[in-house]
């Protein structure tokens, strides 16, 4: 197991133990990945193959970078002033075309490390416009040589889920923006009618699948429509925006895996 390199928001390192167990006896399959994202659970399996997909491409460049034995040649200090001077030569670097660049890589790594909250936000105009993030200490330094082996061997894509390319045997894992509260998925969002297609699309794999999401009534009711096991699990997060402290509760959609089981 390899913790992530970079923070991200719901990322599910809490849920590894988890799918660990339900992936168990399918580890010669190929490991999908639609939503990547912190690669969180990716990271926790380390699959000799897989295939990893994120719609911000900033994101993949710099997993694309890592596999290629990136080396970090900029400063990187926990400073106000050398924050708002990196983000301005990364936005430059956007709109230069260059966002593709080893630099471009670098920059996003420090960015994500000592901005607020690790949050990954740009504005219309398609820059990076999250504000420093007054961290008191910040670990900087990663030993990149241990994701090299491994980001070398996976495939890495930026796009809609639905163009990937893989085989019908491999294990599926999706998590995707969930549905309620924040899913900027991308400039034009995470809509319904997405879930509904994202849904749709799993059902139709021949291979194993697991489907990560918020248990609202109406994801709930779409995976069961479509044939799915729905396992519920408690989030260690809370949900303040309502007030409400109680942990989130979340499902795991399951097909294909009858015979594996959660606990045990």
């Amino acid at each position: 197991m390899l913790k992530p390199l970079l923070k991200w928001a719901g990322g599910k390192r809490w849920l590894v133990p988890t799918i660990k167990k339900l992936y168990k006896g399918h580890e010669h399959r190929c490991f999908v990945e639609p939503f990547c994202g912190g690669m969180a659970v990716t990271l926790g399996l380390l699959p000799k193959h897989a295939v990893l997909n994120d719609i911000n491409p900033h994101l993949i460049n710099f997993y694309r970078w890592v596999g290629k034995g990136l080396e970090f040649t900029i400063e990187m200090r926990n400073d106000r002033d050398l924050y708002y001077a990196h983000r301005r030569r990364f936005n430059e670097l956007i709109r230069q075309g260059q966002a593709d660049t080893a630099e471009a890589a670098q920059l996003f790594f420090y960015l994500n490390r000592t901005g607020y909250n690790g949050l990954c936000r740009f504005n219309r105009q398609g820059e990076f416009n999250v504000p420093f993030g007054k961290y008191k200490h910040i670990n900087y330094e990663m030993d990149l040589d241990r994701y090299r082996t491994f980001f070398n061997e996976w495939r890495f894509y930026c796009g809609d889920f639905e163009e990937l390319e893989f085989e019908p045997t491999c294990f599926i894992y999706a998590d995707p923006p969930y549905d309620a509260g924040f899913r900027q998925y991308s400039k034009e969002g995470f809509s319904w009618d997405d879930q509904v297609r994202l849904a749709e699309w799993l059902a139709r794999h021949p291979g194993p699948v697991i489907a990560s999401n918020q248990a609202t009534p109406r994801i709930v009711e779409l995976y069961t429509k479509l044939g799915f096991r729905i396992e519920y699990v408690q989030a260690p997060r809370m949900i303040s925006c309502t007030g409400d402290r109680s942990p989130a509760l979340e499902i795991l959609a399951l097909k294909g895996l009858d015979g594996s089981r959660m606990q045990g």
